[in-house]
């Protein structure tokens, strides 16, 4: 056997678990993502779903996506850098600029695909990238590609971030690179200090606004919008996966930044184009969130309620004060069996342990829609206090 078939036919972790009947990943759902989805033939409440606005259903993005495909075809066949920039593509990079106001936007295949991308091409040998040891997986393999060298300072915390900074020499970019809204905890990045301490140290920051988009600030254009600071943001990330209902990122700043990652970044140059449809989609999601404001004010709605509950309920839910809602278990087993059982009952619920959490730091990630109702969420309610009883979990 070679040495390679060694190491594979060792990993039998995945196969242990699905014996004991409590394997969370790869489900399969039969539907639309929506509220509810449909698994094994049957109705389940989703509560795993990023699409913050639930608009991944909504007439005008899948009239969209057909009308493009009609005019366009079903994909570019090329990267943007050659043969694979339609017009489309142009008209959604301003659109995206304006929406986030920016000077200029380009867009990617994925928002994976932007942070590989973008970080190790602005921040290079001699140079420094600072980094929320929370920060996505995305930025992590990020700093892995730059020849910069990588600072890590303890989630949000500031007296941490400017001892990185005062190991940085003058003279050199300094990046600092954090999410805007952290995908696992639910909580916002401190960016009003951060902000302070770029000026003072002569940084640059790099905001990733995935789970923010359609979340935070005006109209939903992230995490700067909602602190009043995007003329101190110098590079703000955001994805189409999430509230935009399709695929794809993008990253925005100055034009000479922008310029400068075009002809640079090889996760762009060296990547197909985003499909027609998909640049489509994402146009029609951004029009619908300023023709409908009422979806963010519903999901923030939503949002306390759901906090307040599962607080007076007695959970663990750290200090998130977004959709995000984290249900701390702190024990991978119970929180494998908790997802199970809810399961069992209907509910998709989302298991987050080690290495994608700390060790003892095993939970449960339950994210709200727009368009969730009060009573699917009392459902949901009702069925963790039960179950969390029966564990011993509150």
């Amino acid at each position: 056997m070679k040495l390679l078939q060694q190491k594979t036919s060792a990993y039998k972790e995945p196969q242990r678990v699905e014996a004991l009947g409590l394997y969370p990943f790869f489900r399969v759902i039969e539907s639309d993502q929506d509220t509810v989805v449909t698994m094994h033939g049957k109705p389940v409440l989703m509560f795993g779903s990023n699409s913050y606005m639930g608009l991944t259903t909504h007439p005008k993005i899948k009239e969209a996506a057909r009308q493009a495909i009609v005019k366009y075809g079903s994909g570019c066949a090329g990267s943007r850098f050659l043969n694979g920039t339609l017009d489309i593509h142009i008209q959604l990079e301003e659109e995206l600029a304006r929406f986030v106001r920016k000077e200029a936007a380009l867009v990617f295949s994925t928002g994976f695909q932007v942070n590989i991308g973008v970080i190790p091409t602005i921040a290079s040998r001699n140079d420094y990238i600072l980094i929320d040891e929370l920060d996505h997986a995305s930025i992590i393999e990020a700093c892995r590609l730059s020849f910069a060298r990588v600072l890590k300072f303890r989630h949000n915390d500031m007296a941490s971030l400017e001892k990185m900074l005062k190991q940085c020499a003058p003279g050199r970019i300094k990046l600092i690179v954090v999410d805007g809204v952290f995908s696992m905890d639910g909580d916002i990045a401190d960016l009003p200090q951060i902000v302070r301490l770029a000026e003072q140290y002569e940084a640059t920051i790099m905001v990733d606004d995935a789970h923010s988009i359609g979340v935070l600030g005006e109209n939903g254009s992230g995490t700067a919008s909602h602190f009043e600071l995007t003329d101190k943001v110098d590079l703000i990330m955001g994805t189409f996966s999430k509230s935009l209902a399709s695929i794809g990122g993008f990253i925005a700043s100055d034009w000479d930044t922008i310029n400068y990652i075009k002809h640079h970044s090889r996760s762009l140059i060296f990547s197909a184009s985003i499909t027609p449809a998909s640049a489509a989609t994402v146009l029609a999601a951004l029009e619908i969130i300023r023709e409908e404001p009422e979806r963010i004010e519903k999901l923030w709605s939503l949002t306390r309620y759901t906090i307040d509950q599962f607080s007076i309920l007695g959970f663990d839910i750290g200090k998130t004060v977004t959709p995000i809602i984290p249900i701390y278990i702190r024990d991978n087993m119970k929180t494998l069996i908790l997802t199970r059982m809810l399961l069992d009952e209907g509910i998709f619920v989302n298991p987050i342990v080690p290495p994608a959490v700390k060790k003892n730091a095993a939970l449960i990630r339950f994210s709200l829609m727009a368009t969730h109702t009060p009573e699917q969420i009392d459902r949901a309610l009702d069925a963790f206090h039960r179950i969390g009883k029966k564990l011993e979990i509150i």
